[in-house]
């Protein structure tokens, strides 16, 4: 069944991207409107929210946040909370922009890889060293498909720590590595006075390749291919990263602040801060990405570095709930759409989607403190979180996008309580309670 789909997606390409039979439902575009437009009950949204989100801060879960909703293609919720820091200084506000962390991997490298699969340029269940080279030679890794690895199934390992690679023992840079001013060799600017040897990914890429593989098939998250797919993206296409993801979905999608780099690019918005970093920036990280392996990569990377206001991550994940269309354009095509988001191993106990999280394989069943996200999430749902602090999810059977915008990581990562006191479940749990009684 799963290596049909390829022949289906590519049987139904030219039919995908015709702008025919787009429905005005299947399309919508993203307004705004008061919650009883869609039957909800205002008072109660706002009320249990400001309460959620009081606790929060005051537990220190986060400085501050931001939630948006958006109910049947119309924001009814979109409030920001508390300041940026502790010290009650800048207020969140509605244009802030935040640093996605892991939420990077839905909205950066996955609509890439799902635009190339509808185009018949890959192929799920065809072994990743069919279009990754390197993997040809190495036995455990040549016969690993992508669909293993983007439902986190292949047995890769979780993470490597490239920092090490370009640190010393007492914590200084190697020069050889990292340089203070730009310099011939050394452009790929990881923070203000950081430069990266170009060619350093070409050493990360070496040792994912190196890396070791579980012999067991079971669920195990790794983000390494997603360090990969930006280099292979520009290989399959012919074009940067970058300029592919914003000519063929930022830009079109109105997503005008959906990037990397953001210090680069002149926004007038406020760029939230992340993290006190006391081993490589050794100051408060703002403006450029809080990840260390995105960052050695010059803060473009598949696995993290993409940064966005609130309203733009929502067209993004409305296009998504739309299964591939909005504000009548067609972007992927709904087979594919549909292949990403269900669930790929259940027989495996792996909830996981194509590159998607998904609710727990029995949620519906769970008590709120169990569950994941909410309980009431459909089983169609689908999202990512961030090590930052953000969370994105759409539940295209309930028509609801849900954006929750944090920098839990603020002062340190060692913050958690947004995890043990589930602060997004509860807020997210609110919206699947607050319908008016007829």
């Amino acid at each position: 069944m799963k290596k049909s789909f390829f022949i289906l997606s590519c049987l139904c390409c030219f039919n995908a991207y015709s702008q025919e039979g787009i429905s005005a439902t299947t399309a919508s575009e993203l307004v705004y409107a008061k919650p009883v437009a869609v039957n909800f009950d205002a008072a109660y949204i706002n009320t249990t929210v400001d309460s959620i989100i009081t606790n929060g801060i005051k537990n220190k879960a986060f400085p501050g946040a931001q939630i948006l909703v958006a109910k049947e293609a119309k924001i009814i919720f979109h409030k920001a909370f508390g300041f940026h820091t502790y010290d009650s200084i800048q207020k969140v506000a509605l244009d802030d922009i935040y640093d996605l962390a892991s939420v990077t991997k839905i909205t950066g490298a996955l609509p890439a890889l799902m635009k190339l699969v509808d185009e018949g340029k890959l192929n799920l269940d065809k072994p990743f060293s069919t279009y990754w080279k390197p993997w040809r030679k190495l036995k455990d890794k040549k016969n690993i498909s992508l669909r293993e690895i983007l439902a986190h199934q292949a047995g890769l390992a979780p993470y490597i720590v490239f920092l090490n690679e370009v640190l010393k023992k007492n914590g200084e840079v190697k020069k050889r590595f990292v340089k203070r001013i730009p310099k011939s060799g050394f452009e790929n600017q990881a923070f203000d006075g950081l430069y990266i040897k170009n060619n350093f990914n070409q050493k990360m890429y070496r040792m994912i390749n190196r890396s070791k593989v579980s012999e067991e098939k079971q669920y195990s998250y790794s983000g390494l291919t997603f360090l990969i797919f930006p280099k292979l993206i520009e290989q399959l296409t012919g074009k940067s990263y970058e300029k592919y993801l914003e000519n063929n979905f930022y830009t079109p999608l109105g997503a005008s602040t959906m990037g990397f780099r953001p210090k680069t690019k002149g926004y007038i918005n406020q760029i939230v801060p992340t993290e006190h970093d006391t081993l490589f920036r050794h100051t408060l990280t703002q403006n450029w990405v809080h990840d260390e392996n995105a960052s050695l990569l010059g803060g473009v990377s598949g696995n993290a570095g993409l940064f966005a206001t609130a309203i733009d991550l929502a067209k993004l994940m409305q296009m998504y709930l739309q299964y591939g269309s909005y504000n009548g354009k067609r972007y992927l095509s709904e087979v594919t759409l549909k292949e990403f988001t269900k669930v790929q191993y259940p027989e495996n106990e792996n909830r996981r989607g194509l590159g998607f999280d998904k609710p727990s394989l029995n949620n519906a069943e769970l008590p709120f403190l169990d569950a994941y996200p909410a309980p009431e999430v459909s089983a169609q749902s689908f999202g990512h979180s961030g090590f930052t602090g953000t969370f994105i999810w759409a539940d295209p059977e309930n028509q609801l996008v849900y954006i929750f915008l944090s920098n839990r990581v603020y002062p340190t990562r060692d913050h958690r309580n947004l995890y043990q006191l589930k602060i997004r479940e509860a807020v997210q749990q609110v919206f699947y309670n607050a319908k008016l009684k007829d």
